[in-house]
């Protein structure tokens, strides 16, 4: 219980290692009275506190009994407190019960008797007015009814949970029967005055029937349609005769005479009835809308009939007419009572803007320009909303296939008129100073084709704008394949590639066929043309998305079509690129005809290289004068021609046999010469200097740099030939036998000594870096042909002996 350090009080006590403890030694006994003394000493200290102790406890449970007993006698003192304190307060909980009491019954008293007076002069009131309200609508007095009536409805409202009762049912059947009533009397009132039949009384409108309007605002809905209805149709039937489907000014080419008439008529109704309505009505728009359903379905019914009588320019004139109309209601009226037909097409205004607005401001541009980044996003909440877009012209979009077979007549006629001003006027003039010139065509392709989008994009956003999708791309195509493909320069070379007679040209400076200055700015005006074309293309495809309904827009992909200029991006620079080529390709063949052997001494570069480099200077710069405007295809172009002559130059470089040390020296130089003027190619001949893109210099270093160790291999001595094999080897990292067979004929060396190098060359070529004994060692390990044929089968097989 209580922590000791005593070893006397430890569990384990052991008496013998403790008497150890205290005499360690025999000399140690010495001492031991006195030990003894200490331990008696001890005993006794023990026994005192063990005696004090208990005598202590002697009188603990008497004392804790008469605590107890105390304890009990304070607890039911304070229970029979606590028992008063609730008496008390029962009391005083009864007696403040007793003075509310009164108090509680005043006030229900009070509420029913205010309930009471309440609903009592809510009845005085209902019955009041029901009589006035009765003997008014015999007397027509509507100006007094309107007030009544309203109120009539309100205080019988109050009593719609005493409808149990038969007196309150029996007001109610009678307010209902007076607002029956009133609807059919006020209906016979606007029928006795605009009649259905005849003409409008004289006089113009009474105020018996502006208070019945707003009579009817307190009545059913139904009456206040009704009364809308007939007026507007009363309204509206001399516009029914005089168009009728057989008279002349019914059709399309007397459209405006229609779209005259209502504006007379709501001038005329505005004088005359504008007061009789009340404002919230909106009279005039619903006259005006009424007006649009009408003529629509007339025009629609009048076009079916006379199809073959529509033209172009003749529907292209209503059209115009009908969205002029339609933008003019829209700046007079708020469309606030479209929701109430049918006429609000939810669909119309969301793909499309505001085809007015955008019309003024891109006619005034030549060609398309659309950013696709944020620029444009902005654009889309300025333009307003048009809510009468489309709802007298939605009649012509089924007769809109007139027009887009019209734009297709169009557009070939402009492709047949390109192709024949391009034979007529001829290649477009060099000019080095502004770049590669666009086509002024593509030009004005585009541009047609973006008033043609707008245009239809007024007529319709559906169907119609799909079909002309396809018109566009078709002409796309076609634009491409006899403007820009049908008029590149034709080469001599075949298809596959350059003829064989090009290549065996016995002088040096014999010419192959080369494109004049004229078709090398012919060629790169084309390919400029051709990437404005792709570039405006998918400008053109995102403006048509714009255009259309959300629904079709997926339907629209002019992906094709940019494939198709982008085939004649490829097709200009390869023409570019074989034109150099093959002006090239003499120069190297005089270069693998010379002796090798015969060379006596390294001097200047050889007449080849100049006459390469001559070729180079001559076109290169007249193509990146030319294509200015477009860097990046002239980077490919540099590219694919660095990617066509260096493999050519190292196939060259193994037809120069045998070769020299020195010979392998002049070839190493005029190897250099040539690296550095493809390096410095990009800006050859310009008086800005440019650094050559990484891409283009990597391609260049690295086929270069396998002809130069090409030669420095050849000028390596083949003795002796362990030495020679390793040099190959690390040099140019080749494991194809017929690489090292090309170099061994461009030492010269005889087929006995050829045949124990490759013997030497296929078994040093497992031999990793590190460890050569080793290695021929483990070369020894695969005696088989198989094996031996190639490097990739001798790695497995070590691989598998060392696991």
């Amino acid at each position: 219980v209580f922590p000791s350090q005593d070893p006397l009080d430890r569990a384990d006590f052991n008496a013998v290692e403790y008497i150890n403890t205290l005499f360690p030694t025999e000399q140690s006994l010495a001492n031991i009275d006195e030990v003894v003394n200490k331990i008696r000493l001890k005993i006794r200290r023990l026994d005192d506190n063990i005696r004090t102790v208990v005598r202590g406890q002697t009188n603990v449970g008497q004392d804790g009994r008469q605590a107890l007993e105390e304890a009990q006698k304070a607890i039911q003192q304070l229970f029979g407190k606590i028992k008063d304190i609730k008496d008390k307060a029962e009391k005083s909980e009864q007696m403040v019960k007793e003075i509310t009491r009164d108090i509680k019954q005043l006030d229900h008293a009070k509420r029913h008797l205010t309930t009471s007076i309440t609903t009592l002069n809510h009845l005085h009131m209902l019955a009041g007015g029901v009589d006035s309200l009765e003997a008014m609508t015999r007397r027509r007095q509507y100006g007094e009814v309107a007030n009544l009536l309203q109120g009539v409805v309100n205080v019988l409202e109050h009593f719609n949970k005493y409808m149990g009762i038969p007196q309150i049912r029996q007001l109610s059947e009678r307010v209902k029967a007076a607002q029956n009533e009133l609807g059919q009397q006020i209906l016979a009132d606007f029928e006795e005055a605009f009649p259905s039949q005849g003409t409008k009384r004289p006089g113009g409108p009474s105020n018996v029937l502006r208070d019945a309007c707003l009579v009817a605002n307190v009545l059913d809905p139904r009456i206040k349609q009704e009364i809308i209805k007939k007026f507007i149709k009363q309204h509206l039937s001399e516009y029914l005769v005089l168009f009728q489907e057989n008279q002349d000014v019914a059709w399309l080419d007397k459209i405006d005479r229609r779209y005259a008439w209502i504006k007379r008529q709501l001038v005329d109704y505005e004088e005359k009835y504008g007061r009789m309505f009340p404002q919230e009505w909106c009279m005039t728009e619903r006259i005006a809308v009424e007006f649009c359903h009408v003529t629509r379905a007339e025009l629609a019914k009048i076009m079916r009939t006379r199809a073959k009588e529509i033209e172009v320019k003749l529907l292209l004139f209503a059209i115009q007419r009908t969205t002029n109309f339609e933008g003019l209601l829209a700046k007079r009226f708020s469309g606030c009572t479209l929701a109430d037909g049918t006429a609000k097409k939810p669909e119309v205004p969301p793909p499309s803007t505001n085809p007015f607005l955008e019309d003024e401001t891109g006619t005034e541009t030549d060609e398309i320009v659309i950013e696709k980044s944020d620029a444009d996003k902005p654009k889309k909440p300025k333009v307003p909303d048009n809510p009468f877009h489309g709802i007298v012209s939605k009649c012509f979009e089924p007769h809109l296939y007139v027009y887009i077979e019209s734009q297709d007549k169009n557009l070939s006629e402009l492709i047949d008129r390109f192709v024949a001003d391009f034979k007529a006027q001829g290649p477009p003039k060099p000019n080095v100073d502004e770049g590669g010139a666009v086509l002024p065509s593509c030009a004005d392709l585009f541009v047609y084709y973006k008033k043609c989008m707008v245009q239809c994009s007024q007529l319709s956003t559906g169907e119609p704008m799909i079909a002309l999708t396809t018109i566009f791309q078709k002409y796309l195509r076609e634009y491409a394949w006899k403007i820009l493909s049908g008029n590149l320069p034709k080469t001599t070379s075949s298809s596959s590639g350059l003829t064989i007679t090009s290549l065996l040209k016995e002088k040096e400076g014999s010419e192959v066929a080369k494109f004049t200055l004229e078709e090398l700015c012919l060629i790169c005006s084309i390919l400029s043309t051709a990437e404005y074309c792709l570039a405006t293309t998918q400008q053109l495809e995102e403006k048509l998305k714009e255009k259309v309904d959300a629904s079709l827009v997926e339907r629209i992909n002019l992906a094709g079509e940019t494939d198709t200029f982008s085939i004649v991006i490829s097709n200009s620079i390869q023409l570019l690129v074989q034109d150099l080529d093959a002006a090239c390709d003499p120069a190297l063949t005089a270069m693998s005809k010379m002796q090798w052997q015969n060379v006596e001494h390294v001097g200047d570069q050889s007449p080849y290289v100049t006459s390469v480099i001559l070729h180079i200077k001559q076109n290169v710069p007249i193509i990146r004068d030319n294509l200015a405007s477009t860097r990046k295809y002239f980077t490919q172009f540099c590219i694919k021609f660095a990617n066509s002559f260096i493999p050519k130059f190292i196939n060259h470089l193994f037809k120069c046999k045998p070769i020299s040390m020195v010979g392998a020296e002049q070839l190493l130089l005029d190897t250099h010469s040539l690296k550095m003027v493809l390096l410095d190619l990009p800006s050859i001949g310009s008086q800005v200097v440019r650094k050559a893109p990484a891409s283009y210099t990597r391609i260049v270093v690295k086929g270069m740099t396998r002809a130069e160790m090409i030669l420095k291999v050849v000028m390596a001595p083949h003795e002796p030939p362990v030495v020679f094999v390793d040099n190959y080897i690390k040099l140019l990292a080749d494991c194809s036998t017929d690489t090292f067979q090309k170099i061994l004929d461009m030492k010269g060396l005889k087929r006995s000594e050829q045949s124990s190098m490759l013997d030497l060359f296929r078994q040093r070529l497992p031999a990793p870096p590190s460890g050569v004994e080793g290695s021929s060692s483990l070369s020894l390990s695969t005696p088989t042909p198989e094996q031996e044929s190639s490097r990739i089968r001798k790695l497995e097989k070590l691989i598998k002996k060392r696991l």
